[in-house]
């Protein structure tokens, strides 16, 4: 199933809150041995990271070199072995949406809602308000399956947004999806964030979508990750992007990234 993506118009119901912050410093984690007579895996050494309020900050790096892992810490979901983590409240956009089969578009993303102990009928309210501001206005009652990967993605980011984190950690939430359809989305969520602002952290392998949505971009150096340049965006949106400095910057990404 296929429909135009509609970038939102109106601010969502009932999600204006206060934006937080990430700090990470000096930060390393490592894991056990998956195996008997393996080595430890150390993911993130010496990794420092700042996202201040209302930024928008992209995590570019080799595969494998704990991407996830940073995620995983902001949002307190493990904690680092050394060095520190602050950030406010956060919520993980996982790669795959994660929806339930057996529920609606709209009780999916009232999950949050309704975790937090909201009551059934004013969650689908809020939920519905905000899918109709999505571009999902007809959908609240069809099933996952009966979606597209692009209108799956905007239920799962409208659930994280009714979680009220005021940080955003995104993993690689396009990376399933066709490239056509890829860069609709990246073009939404940046109207998206637009009406909505948080926090976001955006872990991507994809450096074009780095520098088309974020405000700045940090580049991780192969496992053990740390920051090995960070990239200013200083570039009005909407963007293009065959802007000639999205491009220039797009290049300079590559380069740190091939060392």
């Amino acid at each position: 199933m296929l429909t135009r993506i509609r970038v939102p118009e109106t601010a969502p119901t009932e999600m204006q809150t206060e934006l937080g912050s990430v700090t990470l410093r000096d930060v390393r984690k490592t894991f056990p041995a998956a195996r008997r007579g393996a080595e430890p895996v150390t993911a993130l050494a010496d990794l420092s990271l700042d996202a201040v309020p209302g930024e928008i900050v992209a995590v570019v790096g080799p595969s494998g070199c704990g991407k996830t892992t940073l995620l995983e810490l902001v949002c307190g979901l493990i904690a680092p072995d050394a060095g520190t983590v602050g950030a406010a409240p956060a919520a993980l956009m996982a790669q795959r949406d994660l929806l339930l089969p057996w529920c609606s578009a709209v009780d999916n993303a009232a999950l949050a809602l309704r975790v937090a102990g909201v009551g059934r009928e004013r969650a689908r309210a809020q939920a519905g308000a905000l899918l109709r501001d999505f571009g999902l206005d007809g959908f609240s009652q069809a099933r996952p399956h009966e979606l597209s990967g692009g209108m799956r993605q905007r239920v799962a980011f409208a659930r994280t947004l009714l979680s009220g984190r005021t940080v955003l950690c995104l993993d690689e939430p396009f990376a399933a999806l066709d490239a056509l359809t890829r860069q609709e989305m990246q073009d939404w969520l940046a109207g998206a964030l637009a009406i909505a602002p948080r926090t976001v952290v955006l872990v991507t392998h994809d450096v074009e979508e780095a520098i088309v949505l974020a405000d700045r971009v940090a580049v991780l150096s192969p496992r053990p990750a740390r920051v090995v340049a960070t990239l200013d965006v200083d570039v009005p949106r909407p963007r293009r992007r065959s802007d000639a400095r999205l491009v220039a910057l797009r290049e300079r990404a590559l380069q740190e990234l091939r060392g």
